[in-house]
């Protein structure tokens, strides 16, 4: 097992905040769009995986369906509006730690020069593409809630969900995080929810597969750098690949 990491919290706070300001809907529609699009205009979430996890994380935040449906007909073509699409960025950090920018944006070039800007003032860079992406492993994240410690115990229940095999699971303030491969993702939230636990989301993440351990002054940097980027228009995800600690 390994350590939570900081930034699934502070991506899960910031969509909160953004829920409450009603931002998060347009991103979320954005999301659907762009799934049904690169499908190249798959719109059930049964046959489109993507489609099926920007749907269940449109759900997660109470979505209503007429706003579902209309993004997935903007997919399609048939719903008219501006051309959006997904543009990741790789680069580095204060530290030499390792960053993935996950973007969906009307003018790439625009987007770009905004992230060069930060991550320059920020004392990192920007990287070509395929610079760091080989230091993270995508898989799917399941948030799950523990259940009554007193039928079971922590530790048989984490016992109980590594058995449905999963890569990996960290025990987190208020339950679990699952990680499981990409295309298992809903096979293994059906097994947890059939076994009685209460899966509150389902995403795909980017996972460093050896954590970067910063010196200090580093490390605070690199966390203000972070935090900057996330509050980016155009952002949907920030991954790092250095050790969170508490100062």
């Amino acid at each position: 097992m390994s350590g939570h990491s900081k930034w699934s919290t502070i991506k899960r706070q910031k969509e909160v905040k953004d829920a409450k300001k009603g931002a998060i809907f347009t991103k979320l529609a954005t999301a659907i769009t762009v799934a049904v699009r690169q499908s190249g205009g798959v719109a059930d979430p049964d046959q489109n995986f993507r489609l099926r996890l920007a749907v269940e994380k449109a759900r997660q935040f109470n979505m209503p369906k007429d706003n579902i449906s209309r993004a997935i007909d903007k997919g399609t073509g048939t719903g008219g509006g501006e051309r959006m699409s997904e543009a990741v960025f790789e680069g580095f950090l204060p530290g030499g730690a390792a960053v993935i920018i996950e973007t969906v944006t009307d003018n790439k070039l625009r987007t770009a020069q905004e992230i060069k800007t930060l991550l320059d003032k920020g004392g990192g860079s920007l990287g070509s593409s395929g610079a760091v992406g080989y230091l993270f492993n995508q898989l799917g994240e399941l948030k799950v809630k523990v259940r009554d410690t007193s039928l079971k115990s922590m530790d048989e229940q984490e016992l109980e969900m590594i058995d449905l095999g999963i890569e990996d699971v960290e025990v987190v303030e208020d339950g679990f995080l699952i990680y499981c491969e990409p295309k298992k993702t809903f096979e293994i939230k059906q097994r947890l929810e059939d076994l009685g636990y209460e899966v509150e989301s389902a995403d795909l993440v980017m996972k460093p597969f050896v954590p970067l351990d910063l010196p200090q002054e580093e490390r605070q940097k690199a966390d203000r750098l972070v935090e900057k980027l996330w509050e980016l228009g155009d952002m949907t995800n920030v991954w790092c690949n250095y050790l969170i600690k508490a100062d």
